[in-house]
């Protein structure tokens, strides 16, 4: 049986995968195989894989709505769009749990001329710029022209800051970041290159899933709780995480929510984030 992926290409199925996705997120090994032994009833010849995915996800959501609001990650946080501004708060948010200082949306001035940095990440003599490149959907990865690109900029702001006696003696680096993937030729480049690199399955063990999950940093998106419509409210009024929503619960009533449904959202947002188990 073949599976097919966004890209088109054809795959073996592998249940492997799947049971190694839902241990991933801590669901029960009991659960993980009436999950497969009912997908495998379900699957045809060339099944897209998010429909795979699709088929996985409402068994588990059934079973267990905390772990599949985890199990969604990845297309939680490609929901954070359309605009890229969530994504840079998560991944500030990252950075922040690393004990770094961050600030987003910021302009720097290059030797040549000003760039905008989507986070600036700062501890002890580590200054840190990061380009995030988002995307709303898979089967579009970052190449190695993206990593030329954010490589450029670097070099133009890294001359300017060796000029300055503050900025001397730190550490500078830039990192490429995304929610996607990176192609091979990319990550060739931008490792000799000495950038940063992040993407959802790079570098293996902790790739922005790894970094997600160890730190509960889970987006509101995750929540299967919340209406398309609430997610865009919340998102509106700057609130990424779940971590944030579980702090100001008084916002779920400024969009209007009902106590009941209130109750049912932080309940899921707080089993989302790993503080208790549920």
């Amino acid at each position: 049986m073949n599976v097919t992926k966004a890209d088109g290409e054809k795959v073996p199925f592998d249940a492997g995968k799947i049971r190694r996705s839902l241990r991933r997120v801590k669901v029960k090994p009991s659960m993980i195989e009436q999950i497969i032994d009912e997908v495998e009833l379900e699957i045809y010849e060339a099944i897209p894989t998010s429909k795979l995915y699709r088929f996985v996800f409402n068994k588990l959501k059934k079973l267990q709505r905390g772990i599949a609001g985890r199990y969604h990650l990845k297309r939680a946080i490609m929901d954070l769009g359309p605009t890229g501004f969530p994504f840079e708060g998560l991944i500030a948010g990252l950075w922040s749990t690393e004990g770094f200082a961050t600030k987003t949306g910021q302009i720097v001035k290059g030797f040549c001329v000003d760039h905008e940095v989507d986070v600036i990440a700062e501890k002890a003599d580590l200054h840190y710029l990061t380009e995030c490149k988002f995307h709303s959907f898979q089967g579009k990865p970052c190449d190695v022209k993206h990593a030329l690109y954010v490589y450029g900029r670097f070099l133009d702001i890294e001359k300017r800051l060796r000029s300055k006696a503050t900025h001397s003696d730190r550490i500078h680096k830039m990192w490429l970041v995304t929610n996607t993937r990176l192609t091979t030729d990319a990550v060739s480049y931008g490792t000799c290159a000495g950038l940063g690199l992040l993407s959802w399955d790079f570098p293996a063990g902790n790739a922005l899933r790894e970094r997600v999950d160890r730190s509960g940093l889970h987006p509101i998106t995750c929540l299967t709780s919340l209406s398309g419509k609430e997610k865009r409210q919340l998102l509106a009024k700057f609130i990424v995480l779940c971590r944030d929503l579980c702090a100001k619960p008084q916002l779920l009533i400024e969009i209007g929510m009902e106590e009941s449904k209130i109750t049912k959202v932080l309940e899921e947002a707080d089993a989302i984030c790993g503080t208790t188990e549920r």
